[in-house]
């Protein structure tokens, strides 16, 4: 039975039940198969796909090492609930410890739709509207003033919950751009945006408060800081810290057992270096050992905080490809993820900054023009990329650990892999094809 609609007051004072606990897993084979029901390995003809061309992402992607463009790479192609492609090249550690294919990532912006998906569920609550004022669940928001020609006025309309989604709240991050205001954001919250600042993350949301906006809400997309916004709502609306929430209302009841925001001591073996390139090769970034993973933040980043393996990931990536359900685990409502998965932008903003095909949805984006319409996807800054392809029903991972953003072709060259091999597609069919 839907959840009844309530006020934004009822909204706030409402304490959410808690998900049962799905069983513990274990790494890399036994993750995914403790729900066979839900997703499996098999060949790749039974699915649709060549095994030639499947066979040709390996090697593309140990040339890439070869090359010294990245230390190494996991790949990952499941078809409807059926993975046919897993591998591993290169170094987790480099020429100390191969890549093995579970090892753990900092996924980063990928962090997004999770953060995402959580808002999602307190929407179908009935504790969260879309439309809502941002200022009702966080009062310092209230008078928050636009920066417009070197002068601060009110805004046009309030910040939204939805303008947080599809990044149209006029936040920014500072670090993607140089106008005045990025400037501003540099100056500070320079010193606060590290996880274990010792701020929390109502302080942190508090900070933002004081900034002006870029732009009029819903006037502009404008990659920001509206995911972690949204992540103090979640807090705010729910009673429980981001973390626990993320715990008992998603990563539980999918069984990703290796999904946080740190690292512990016992999973360290299986964390990767980030590298990046210098004049001598590839140099170690940030340490799997005692860099900042390592270690519990002092506030939760919903914007780009996880740590996550392929497997973990690939039962969230599976649960949304089938409409918000994973191995009879209800997430969301079919008609949640379609909202969550079609292109939200307002007419006329066209299509997102980084990429002429794409708008964008409730938490991702979504390719809107192309050959391959209706895809979502989004990706970590250090370069772990996911998409899933709801019309040929399938998911895909390219993660390596490589700074900067972009340096290292692993997702065009894999996109362009994956569909290579495909040999019966769902498109073709739709348009009249054999």
């Amino acid at each position: 039975m839907p959840c009844p609609r309530l006020g934004p007051v009822a909204r706030i004072l409402l304490v959410g039940f808690v998900v049962a606990a799905a069983a513990c897993s274990t790494p890399d084979r036994g993750a995914l198969e403790a729900r066979r029901d839900a997703i499996s390995f098999g060949a790749p003809e039974d699915v649709g796909f060549s095994s030639e061309g499947l066979a040709r992402i390996a090697p593309a992607m140990q040339e890439l090492v070869d090359d010294g463009r990245t230390a190494g790479v996991v790949t990952l192609v499941a078809r409807r609930g059926t993975i046919v492609h897993w591998e591993a090249r290169g170094w987790r550690v480099l020429e100390e410890d191969p890549f093995e294919r579970n090892d753990v990532f900092r996924i980063y912006s990928m962090t997004k739709p999770v953060t995402s998906t959580a808002v999602m569920i307190l929407v179908e609550e009935g504790r969260i509207g879309l439309d809502d004022p941002l200022s009702i669940y966080l009062p310092e928001f209230t008078d928050v003033e636009v920066y417009d020609a070197g002068e601060l006025r009110p805004p046009a309309r309030e910040i939204t919950i939805r303008d947080l989604l599809r990044h149209t709240s006029g936040l920014t991050y500072g670090i993607f751009g140089n106008t005045p205001v990025d400037q501003m954001y540099v100056t500070r919250l320079g010193g606060v945006l590290n996880p274990q600042s010792g701020i929390s993350l109502e302080e942190l949301t508090n900070h933002i408060a004081e900034l002006p906006l870029i732009a009029d809400p819903g006037t502009r997309w404008n990659y920001s800081l509206s995911t972690d916004v949204l992540g103090r709502v979640v807090e705010v609306v729910s009673g429980m810290s981001l973390a626990d929430f993320f715990r008992t209302r998603i990563f539980e009841p999918l069984g990703m057992h290796e999904t946080a925001f740190h690292v512990p001591a016992e999973r360290r073996d299986r964390f990767a270096a980030v590298y990046r390139s210098s004049e001598s090769g590839l140099e170690m970034i940030d340490s799997p050992v005692n860099g900042p993973f390592t270690r519990e933040p002092t506030w939760y980043s919903g914007g780009g905080g996880l740590t996550s393996t392929p497997a973990d990931y690939l039962r969230f990536a599976q649960m949304l490809l089938d409409e918000g359900e994973l191995g009879g685990v209800r997430i969301l409502r079919p008609e949640t993820v379609r909202a969550m998965r079609t292109d939200q932008l307002p007419d006329g903003l066209g299509t997102i900054g980084i990429s002429p095909t794409d708008g964008f949805g409730l938490g991702f984006a979504v390719q809107v023009t192309g050959d391959t319409p209706d895809i979502f996807w989004w990706v970590g800054v250090m370069n772990t990329w996911f998409w899933i392809d709801p019309v040929e029903e399938i998911v895909a991972f390219a993660w390596t650990q490589y700074d900067p953003f972009g340096g290292v072709p692993v997702n065009p060259l894999m996109r362009r892999l994956v569909y290579d091999a495909l040999e019966e597609s769902n498109r073709a069919v739709g348009a009249g094809g054999p």
